[in-house]
This record gives structure tokens, sequence and C-alpha cells, in this order.
């Protein structure tokens, strides 16, 4: 029913033209001539119709063929970047151990830089590209080739830092596969943009998706400035002062609050509008150049650990309120639409995406009280809080929401094992959370530690690496086309697509 409900206005009008004219030949054929002295003019006209019922079918199905290989193009993708979602839990469960039990010869801080990069730049970027490319499929053979070529030469510098900054941490080697990353991701933005505004049909259903993807890839290009600047700054002799950590910081800021929530809110939009969903243009919008706007200054709070003027914290008090303001618009949007939104998703979907949106609330609730000096020094000197922030923004937020979108179009799926990996890998997230937090609130309030905490971090730890390892296997194990509802409609509606713009 979805498929005929999103059936294009103009291939609708076309095939039942056609349909009714070999019916009106067939009955006026059947009714008024003698069989063996078929006019050439009618017999002419009924092999035209034929012929063009036949070649549109025809040209529909091979759109469908080659919209299928593309869903079996956007699995691998998706399914390589879980793969490197479980390697980071792993990483992060060898991190705990390495707290609780030093290991001769495995520098802890190397391999903190190995987990951070390959979450960032492995797991999510991964992500966001396959289903980026999914919602909005290359047209035509040189942009499919040039997205092959991006994708293998991305995973060339995964892997590359992946297996050199554990051993080495930052040197020559890890320095060269994180810059070639970061020139790959220029080449992505640009050919992700140029192809997807070429698509004038998708263009004009997916503007206000476009908005927020636009503003994703601008921010995901501002973010490098940081890691070029840390080469000057060492070079400079600052390695490890207020420069080289603000711009770190600097880099962090535009990955997490610009290029994540803006490709997530882009994604989520595209959800709205390929179902037909009537949302409140204005408030969109309005809610879009809030963020948009606010997400400079906002860069203020990031840096608030470095006890600046006065007017740096209200910049960054201003930004936060700007971002309030924009959430508010952005509940009450979706609260317009939350009938029609839960009739669509999957329960598990409910679940994960549900959970994204409340750590999304409480992420930019977090930033905004960050603003308060008192606050921003307790930040600053309790890490737990910090760690147990950028969890919550990069686990309970961006990667919740991921999982529950790829779910939700069938490029995942939850399978015999899949469940039960869900439920290890929520457990883990909340239960380290709960304790990173409490335990922060234990500091700042000068109270007794949790007895052998970093021993029971290091337990409750052990089910993340699990069940993203029992999630992934499902995938192997399960078909290459959509089982739900969501991925077979949009298959054949990009092949009705195609055929259409053929015409």
């Amino acid at each position: 029913m979805l498929a005929l409900a999103q059936f294009p206005c103009n291939s609708f009008i076309a095939c039942s033209g056609v349909i009714i004219i070999i019916l009106c030949g067939r009955a006026f054929a059947y009714f008024c001539v003698v069989p063996g002295n078929v006019q050439p003019g009618i017999e002419w006209l009924l092999e035209a119709t034929e012929g063009t019922a036949k070649k549109e079918t025809m040209l529909l199905q091979e759109e469908e063929t080659k919209v299928s290989r593309h869903f079996t193009v956007a699995k691998i993708r998706a399914n390589v970047a879980l793969g490197y979602f479980a390697l980071v839990a792993a990483m992060g469960l060898l991190l705990r151990w390495l707290i609780v039990n030093p290991i001769v010869g495995v520098n802890y801080k190397y391999v903190l830089h190995g987990h951070s990069h390959v979450a960032l730049l492995g797991w999510l970027y991964c992500a966001f590209f396959a289903v980026l490319l999914y919602m909005f499929p290359p047209q035509t053979d040189k942009d499919r080739k040039s997205f092959k070529r991006q994708f293998f030469l991305t995973q060339v510098s995964v892997v590359g830092m992946m297996l050199s900054f554990p051993v080495q941490g930052y040197a020559l080697l890890s320095i060269v596969f994180s810059t070639t990353h970061i020139l790959l991701s220029y080449w992505f933005a640009y050919t992700f943009w140029k192809q997807a505004n070429q698509q004038k049909a998708l263009q004009q259903k997916h503007r206000t998706a476009l908005q927020y993807l636009g503003a994703s890839l601008l921010f995901l290009v501002l973010s490098s400035i940081g890691p070029w600047a840390i080469g000057p700054i060492m070079a400079a002799g600052n390695s490890g002062g207020v420069a080289y950590y603000s711009a770190i910081y600097f880099y962090l800021h535009f990955q997490y609050n610009g290029w994540f929530t803006f490709a997530v809110l882009g994604m989520l939009f595209w959800f709205l509008e390929h179902h037909h969903i009537a949302y409140s243009k204005k408030l969109a919008i309005n809610a879009f150049w809030l963020l948009a706007v606010a997400c400079v200054p906002a860069v203020a709070l990031s840096v608030l650990w470095a006890k600046p003027a006065t007017v740096v914290y209200w910049i960054g008090g201003a930004a936060g309120l700007m971002q309030l303001m924009a959430l508010y618009l952005l509940l009450k949007l979706l609260w317009q639409v939350r009938q029609q939104v839960m009739a669509l998703l999957k329960p598990w979907v409910q679940l994960l995406v549900g959970l994204a949106m409340f750590f999304f609330v409480v992420k930019l609730a977090l930033q905004a009280v960050s603003a308060l000096p008192a606050l921003a020094d307790l930040a600053y000197r309790v890490r737990y809080f910090i760690i147990g922030y950028l969890h919550l923004s990069l686990i309970g937020f961006v990667s919740l929401f991921l999982l529950g979108t790829m779910l939700q179009l069938g490029i995942y799926r939850l399978g015999k094992y899949g469940k039960f990996g869900l439920v290890l890998l929520l457990l883990g997230f909340f239960s380290t959370e709960l304790l990173m937090f409490l335990q922060g609130t234990l500091l700042w309030l000068r109270l007794p530690f949790i007895p052998s905490f970093n021993l029971l971090m290091l337990l409750f730890s052990i089910p993340m690496p699990i069940g993203l390892g029992l999630l992934f296997m499902s995938q192997l194990k399960s078909g290459k086309e959509p089982a739900a509802e969501e991925g077979k409609p949009l298959i054949k509606q990009q092949a009705i697509h195609l055929v259409s713009a053929a015409k």
C-alpha cells in the first residue's frame, strides 16, 4: 500500500493510459473486427501499445535490480561500520582492564587514541556514509565508482589508525593515516552534496533534510581546522598547553555538535518527508537557524576549562540558550506528528530512537548549564563527568539513533541473537554511565567513593563488546534483501523514480 501511495503521478497516468488503450483496442477488435480480417492500423496500434507497456515493465525491473544492488552495497558498508563499533567497544574494555591491571608494553594513552579515532572515524563516519548514500543514492556510474573508491580508501586509513595508534601514539604512520581520512572527508562532502543536489525530484521532496545535511557537511569540514592547527602548535613548543587542547576540543565540538547532530536531524527529516508526514516547515527552519547560528559561538563552551575572560562565558551561555530554544521547537514539531511517526516505527526502533532523543535533550541541557562558571570548573576538575558526557553524546544520542535508523530501513536485522545483543549493549551503556556520573557526584560532594569502582567499570563494560559482536554476527547470517516494510517500498519507489526520470 505504501508503494502504491507514493507511486509518481506521471508514471501512474502513463501506465493508466497504456492500459486503457490496450483494453479499448482489444474490445474494438473483439466486437467490431472479423477474426482473420484485422485491419493493419488496428494491429499496429495493439502491437505498439503492448510493446510500450512491456518496455516500461522491463525498464522498471532493470532499475529495481540496480537499486537492489544499491541496497546490498549499503548493507555491506553498514556492516563494516558495525564491525568497527564492536572493535571500539573491545578497545574500551581493554582500557578498563589496563586501569585495573596494567600490561607491560601496552601504553594506555596510545590505546585511548586508537579507541577514540576508530569510534569517530570508523564507526560513526562509515555509518553515516552508508545511510546517507542509501537515502540519496548516486545516479551515475561515475559517482558510484567515486564513492566506492572513497569507501575503500577510508577503510585503509581507519585500519591504519587502528593498528598504528595503539603502538606508537601520535607518530608518523598514525598522522599520515589520520590526515588521509581528513582529505577523504573533504572528497565525500563535496561529491555527496554535488550528486544529491543534481537529483531535482529528491531535492524538492527532501528540501529540509538536505538543508540540515548541508550544514552537517559544512561543520564536518570546519572541524578539521582543529587537527590542522595541532602541527604548528606542537612545532611552536606548546604541546599539552591551552592552545593544544583548545584545538582538540574545537575538533570534537564541531564533530559532536555540528557534523553528527545535524546529520542525525537531517536523517530524521528525511524520514518524515519520505513518508509524506506533514510537519511544520516553519518550526523546522527556525530550529535549523537557531542551531546553525549557535553552533559556532557554542565552541566557547569547550574552552571554559581554561578560565577565559568573562565575555567568553556570556557568549557560551547565549549559544546554549539558543540551542535550548531550537530544542523546544524541534520537540514541539515532533509532538505534533508523534502519532504518525509511532505508527510507522518498529517496536525496537521506537525504543532506540526514543532513547536517542532523550539523550539529545540531556546533552543540550548539560551544555547550556556548563556556561555557569562553577559548573564549568566542576566539569573540568571531575574527569568522570567529561567521559560520561562524551559517551552520552556518542553512544546514547548518535549511535542509538543510527542503529534505530538502519533497523527501520532494513539495512540491519536483529535476527536470532540481535535482540539479545542490543539488550547487552544497553545494559552495559546504562550501567557504566550510572557508575561514572555517580562516582563524579560523590567526588564533587566529597563523599566516600564507590568501592572497587574501576573493577566494577570493567565488569559492567563486558556486555557492550559481546552485545555488539552478537549484533554484528546477526547481520552476517541475514539475507541480502530488506525484510521489513521500510526497505522494500524504498527500493520500489527509487526504481519508479528512476524510470520516471528516464522518460
